[in-house]
């Protein structure tokens, strides 16, 4: 794989972040340095502690842990 291609966070990454929009599924939307992740159960406006469970090229997905 292409160096250039790899995402900034991995599976299993846990960090804080806030909740910009709403995806089209309702998932939460949010930035981490630059990458879009989409939350699963987060809300427009929350902080939230959440961990990478996918992680593609362009975008990924997490989930809240407490």
């Amino acid at each position: 794989m292409d160096r250039n291609n790899l995402p900034p966070v991995a599976v299993n990454d846990e960090f804080e972040v806030e909740i910009t929009s709403m995806g089209k599924t309702g998932d939460g939307v949010t930035k981490f340095n630059g990458y879009i992740l989409f939350v699963k159960n987060a809300a427009m406006g929350e902080k939230v502690n959440v961990r990478v469970t996918r992680a593609l090229p362009n975008y990924g997905f997490a989930e809240v842990v407490d």
